[in-house]
């Protein structure tokens, strides 16, 4: 009803679904507590009468994305058109361009580190705020930099020249020459990329470094 209809006020929706206010009210106040519905007042006709002014409710952000999108789809049917129009050239261009928009997002925070690994460690922070859900792990002489989350993985399952520009652009971020052990879309659990670092001899402790969870809590929101 608020996806369809929306804003509409507790009294349209009750008459509409054959329910009472007070049970139309219950269901709005679990998708308001859960930020998926939001309220406004309803614009006055006619003279104000007694009581407090009418609202009406509609879908937030969050309420829409509960919904089936077909972004996926639409930017596959775009890179196909580009393929076809100007070439595999033109698609990897614009996968470096994409990357490089992000990776610049973050740079003077990640090269400031003194190592590849303590930059892999900073990266797998930055990718997490960009809805990844990453993080490094310092294995032997080296790190593994873990992605858990792929947001274009339908994409790149199409167009492996997006993966083939991010590990590139990992590589020129982190100042060596990095190795793509797995990706999600190639079908793997996880997107995981080797961090070479030849001063950390083998044996070394392990150690894990966990992102701020903030936007992978708000992705998982998004997508519940």
């Amino acid at each position: 009803m608020l996806l369809e209809h929306g804003p509409v006020t507790v009294a349209q929706v009750a008459d509409a679904l054959e329910l009472s206010c007070a049970a139309v009210r219950r269901h709005l106040d679990v998708l308001l507590a859960d930020g998926q519905a939001s309220y406004r007042s309803a614009p006055r006709r006619g003279p104000r009468g007694r009581g407090r002014p009418a609202k009406v409710f509609f879908l937030t952000d969050a309420g829409r994305a509960r919904f089936e999108h077909t972004y996926d789809d639409l930017a596959v049917d775009a890179l196909r058109f580009l393929s076809e129009r100007d070439g595999e050239q033109a698609v990897r261009s614009f996968a470096e361009r994409r990357v490089m928009d992000l990776v610049a997002r973050h740079r003077t925070t990640v090269v400031a580190a003194a190592d590849p690994v303590s930059r892999a460690q900073l990266l797998a922070v930055a990718l997490s705020s960009e809805g990844y859900a990453a993080s490094a792990e310092h294995v032997g002489a080296g790190a593994q930099l873990c992605q858990h989350h792929c947001p274009v993985s339908h994409v790149a399952a199409e167009f492996p020249q997006l993966c083939e520009a991010e590990t590139a652009a990992f590589a020129d971020l982190l100042g060596v020459h990095v190795q793509r052990l797995a990706t999600i879309a190639r079908g793997d659990a996880v997107c995981t990329t080797h961090v070479p670092d030849t001063r950390v001899p083998q044996g070394a402790r392990r150690t894990v470094v966990t992102p701020d969870p903030a936007p992978l809590n708000r992705m998982e929101a998004s997508e519940a």
